[in-house]
């Protein structure tokens, strides 16, 4: 299921979506959490979801591909799920000794699904269309006012973008291992829920040996090649938002914002 995780891997490609300014696409990203969070419309909810795949099929990013991305958060949308239908006060639908299924405990657990897949197929079409070199300096274009008041805007840069790109990379650092030791006989598909967490345990101490070998030697790598921070550090490519990038942002926000003022005055359902 690791495998299938697609935040912080970058999907090649020439799209206008692939080529459009870094910055852009961070405020579109954020602006999109922003509305996923406060809106509680399904119509709402469809219309970002439609905007979200007509994103993806733009990108020429296989859908399927973005969609076994989903997967690991599954678990999660399925355990706050049940939390809400059995916890959540209201209109009861279905009464079992003492479980009780109640109308607003659906609706709300529905409606977190949706916010949380949608929030993580945004994030995920970010890093998809964007490389990790890029995505640093559209970060640190962003943050630049920052330097004003002492913030170290190029290293706090560098750190976020060596974070995602680490994702992918841990990630398949878990599969490995997890191989390795299946191949000695452990077995990590047991329906046994309890002995299936004890199997995995093994995977840890080489997890983290391995992160602490990387960590090292990506340093050893920086220095190397005389990293200093970005004090007068120079870009071989420079940024430059064009009309089309204006054009991508306008819409975007209106919608979104269009979608926010229907929903704060109760229009659609």
């Amino acid at each position: 299921m690791l495998k299938n995780v697609t935040l912080g891997r970058y999907y090649p490609g020439d799209s206008l979506l692939h080529k459009t300014d870094p910055r852009i696409k961070i405020i579109l990203a954020i602006s999109l959490m922003i509305t996923v969070i406060f809106t509680n419309s399904y119509v709402v909810f469809g219309i970002l979801a439609s905007l979200i795949l007509f994103a993806i099929k733009y990108a020429k990013i296989p859908v399927l591909y973005t969609l076994k991305g989903l997967k690991p958060v599954v678990f999660i949308i399925v355990f706050t799920a049940v939390i809400n239908v059995f916890f959540t006060p209201g209109k009861v639908l279905v009464e079992y000794g003492f479980i009780k299924i109640t109308f607003e405990g659906v609706d709300k657990a529905f409606k977190l699904a949706l916010r949380i897949l949608l929030l993580m197929a945004g994030t995920s079409l970010l890093t998809l269309t964007t490389t990790p070199i890029t995505l640093t300096d559209g970060i640190e274009k962003l943050l630049s006012p920052l330097k004003k008041i002492g913030v170290p805007v190029n290293d706090l840069a560098m750190i976020i973008s060596i974070s995602l790109k680490f994702v992918p990379v841990l990630l398949d650092e878990i599969n490995k291992i997890i191989k390795a030791q299946a191949s000695r006989g452990v077995d990590f598909e047991t329906k046994n829920p309890i002995q299936r967490l004890k199997n995995y345990i093994p995977v840890m101490a080489p997890l983290f040996i391995n992160t602490f070998k990387r960590a090292d030697e990506l340093s050893q790598a920086m220095e190397a090649r005389c990293y200093r921070g970005g004090e007068g550090r120079t870009n071989v490519r420079e940024l430059k938002m064009t009309a089309q990038d204006f054009g991508m942002l306008f819409f975007v926000l209106a919608l979104e914002t269009l979608l926010l003022y229907v929903q704060f005055f109760k229009i659609l359902v």
